[in-house]
């Protein structure tokens, strides 16, 4: 059987850079991936610090830096683009939210400013006229995350042992990992950062599937500017139960423009539902007139996992030893994979954490179920 420090279960961005900061904490790493598709490959890509309560901001704030702190060395391919965001206020009320989300993001040291109706305008003159103002957070960013996900296993490679294998895991037992076709694998420390596919192999695991459509457009370069979401997109984001869509529209390096968002519980049908799409781009319309002349290319579906407190379950299995946690990222796994994999390496190599670990413990859910 073979040995390695650590398995990795799941090649996305989470598992990627899981296995990035296991590499370079000196650790050797297998990586088992069974190319089954999830959020990585699905989403928009939206690198956004996020505020929603303090362990959100410490998360999403601490995986920003190290985002830009990569930047740098990326390839092309990874298509890293600082747009920035655009919190689009409609009304007045939406802008005293804007305002107060200001004070908190400054509050932290994130670089922030307030546009008014007419700034605004300027910045983004396909917007509908009306609109309040919005927040533009500068440091905010898109990158192509699959590619991303490849560029971090690849640099983990360059730091130490890495070894990546393409095989579907079927069990966990303590240390071992049993594949599809029978053959096993040992680790002293198991990873598991598969998303949507981690309760197959951790049943208990306190985690829904919330579905989204995307689409993009043909390529029209300089329509929009930065990434675009409506205030209104928090409480969308974040609704327990229904189904609910918000506008968020991102111009990505081609010209094209990622057109979002929608929500839909418990459901794991993959085919685009007509009727959630329409509501969709009715609300993109609604701020952006000019898409109804542009040419769609692509309508698609994935699905975020999200746990009851939307917040990410990283660190150790209350009840297995040797399994480690890195699941439930929800919308924000892209862009707080880099601060949970280094929250996650800590941990494992019992070095300080950078950030409080215990917002995003297991234990914080009461009932597991099966163990």
């Amino acid at each position: 059987m073979q040995t390695t420090d650590v398995l990795v279960i799941g090649a996305g961005i989470v598992g990627a850079a899981c296995a990035h900061a296991l590499a370079r904490a000196g650790l050797s790493v297998r990586i088992i991936d069974a190319r089954l598709g999830g959020a990585t490959a699905a989403g928009m890509g939206h690198l956004v610090v996020m505020d929603d309560n303090p362990a959100e901001l410490a998360l999403s704030k601490s995986s920003l830096d190290l985002w830009h702190a990569w930047a740098p060395q990326m390839d092309a391919g990874c298509a890293f683009t600082a747009c920035g965001t655009l919190w689009l206020a409609a009304n007045e009320e939406e802008l005293q939210a804007a305002h107060a989300k200001r004070a908190t993001l400054q509050a932290q040291g994130v670089a922030c400013e307030m546009l008014d109706a007419a700034a605004l305008a300027r910045a983004e003159p396909a917007l509908r006229p009306g609109l309040a103002g919005a927040l533009k957070v500068n440091g905010d960013s898109v990158v192509y995350a699959p590619r991303a996900a490849q560029w971090l296993v690849a640099q983990a490679a360059a730091h130490g042992t890495v070894v990546v294998e393409q095989a579907e895991a079927t069990q966990i037992d303590g240390q071992t990992v049993t594949l599809r076709d029978g053959s096993q694998r040992s680790a002293g420390a198991i990873v598991l950062a598969s998303g949507i596919h981690a309760p197959q192999l951790c049943p208990g695991l306190p985690l829904r599937p919330k579905k989204g459509h995307l689409v993009i457009t043909d390529r029209y370069p300089g329509t929009v500017h930065h990434q675009l979401v409506e205030l209104g997109y928090i409480t969308s984001a974040h609704h327990s139960d229904g189904t609910s869509v918000a506008f968020n529209v991102q111009p990505r390096p081609t010209g094209q423009l990622l057109i979002g968002s929608s929500r839909e519980f418990d459901t794991t049908d993959p085919a685009v539902n007509n009727a959630v799409l329409a509501r969709m781009l009715q609300r993109a319309l609604g701020y952006l007139p000019g898409l109804a002349d542009l040419n769609a290319i692509r309508t698609w579906t994935g699905f975020r996992v999200a746990t009851p407190d939307s917040l990410p379950i990283i660190g150790p299995h209350p009840e297995r030893a040797h399994l480690w946690l890195a699941v439930g990222h929800e919308g924000l796994g892209v862009t707080t994979a880099p601060a949970t994999a280094q929250l996650l390496a800590a941990q494992i190599t019992g070095s300080a954490p950078p950030i409080d670990p215990m917002p995003y413990a297991a234990q914080r859910f009461d009932s597991w179920g099966a163990a």
